[in-house]
């Protein structure tokens, strides 16, 4: 297994990385830009984005780390339509979960807090991401969707161990299994967001959860949160060598080819398997 930290200084070219970073005071505020794609990430972006939040870990003055999504959605996951192009330039699957791990593990490891944002969907690596997080905050109107299964794929972004420490197995495997939404409210009610309010009130919470951190002590902020991650995330390491190896290979099976392909043109798959 290639070393995931290794992943950003891959010989391919990067284009534009799709997301903005801005910093107000002691707040450092990560937006991804892709709504015309429902925030969908491409290797490029995730790969970029696993670097800022490495940057963020190195910089004193940071005190919270702000994580949303432009327009409508949060992420909804690896971005589909760029996989030609990225076999064209030679991305590999393995590269891909390789991007998508180290950016998990950024935000988890990132050693002060990190605030995920969401509005609409949360999906696929969305999901590992947003939950990767120390506070969720979503509006009523979103949700998680681990959709994996329906394209012949598994869940990945370290979704199996993340779910599964807040809400339990039986919810981790009704998401991963069923493949369907599981809306705002009974993510709250699971433990999988930290608060579910209006949309109109949404920005205003994060913004005063976001401040008060801010207004913090950094290094007992550091000390607090890995506190929490060692006593709740011990499997994580594991889920996520899992995840690499078996989404590396189903990345190469039929039933994928024929699922994207599906998904692609409106259709019901028909799987081999």
């Amino acid at each position: 297994m290639s070393n995931p930290d290794s992943v950003a200084s891959a010989a391919v070219p990067a284009p534009a990385a799709g997301f903005s970073v801005t910093r107000d005071g002691k707040v450092l505020r990560v937006t991804i830009t892709k709504p015309k794609r429902k925030n969908a990430i491409d290797y490029d972006t995730m790969v970029a984005l696993g670097d800022t939040f490495h940057a963020a870990a190195e910089d004193r003055a940071v005190r919270v780390v702000l994580l949303t999504g432009e327009g409508g959605d949060f992420c909804t996951g690896a971005d589909l339509s760029a996989t030609a192009d990225g076999a064209q330039r030679g991305i590999t699957s393995d590269m891909m979960m390789d991007a998508a791990n180290r950016l998990v593990r950024a935000v988890v490891d990132a050693p002060v807090p990190v605030i995920v944002r969401i509005r609409g969907a949360a999906a696929g690596v969305g999901v590992g991401i947003a939950l990767a997080a120390d506070l969720v905050y979503a509006s009523e109107d979103s949700y998680l969707l681990l959709a994996f299964i329906n394209i012949g794929l598994m869940p990945d972004g370290g979704a199996a161990a993340l779910v599964a420490a807040a809400a339990g197995r039986p919810l981790a495997a009704e998401m991963a299994l069923l493949g369907e939404r599981l809306p705002a409210p009974a993510a709250k009610a699971a433990g999988l967001f930290t608060a579910v309010v209006p949309d109109a009130e949404l920005d205003a919470t994060v913004e005063a959860a976001a401040a008060k951190i801010a207004s913090g002590p950094r290094r007992a902020l550091e000390l607090t949160k890995k506190a929490l991650n060692q006593a709740t995330l011990t499997s994580l390491a594991a889920a996520l060598a899992a995840e690499k190896a078996g989404q590396s290979e189903l990345l190469q099976s039929v039933d994928f080819a024929e699922g994207a392909t599906a998904m692609l043109t409106k259709r019901k798959p028909v799987f081999a398997d």
